[in-house]
């Protein structure tokens, strides 16, 4: 059975992808997202619902290339 994605598309084509799957792409755990997103070294997420928040996948994937870079 194929994986469904976590992924919600947005505006103009672009992808909303949820906490789940962020931490997958970047290979950290919820807690370091959220020191890093604290000293401002991660994009910050938007607000779905009161209760929901995503990352625009355009962001996240710009935010992996950067850190190749530096390496």
């Amino acid at each position: 059975m194929p994986k469904v994605s976590t992924a919600l598309p947005l505006f103009d084509h672009e992808v909303v992808e949820r906490s789940r799957r962020v931490e997958q792409r970047v290979g950290l755990s919820r807690t370091a997202i959220y020191r890093l997103r604290l000293r401002g070294e991660f994009p910050a997420p938007i607000r779905l619902t009161p209760k929901t928040i995503g990352w625009r996948a355009s962001e996240v994937t710009n935010w992996i290339d950067e850190r190749q870079r530096v390496r």
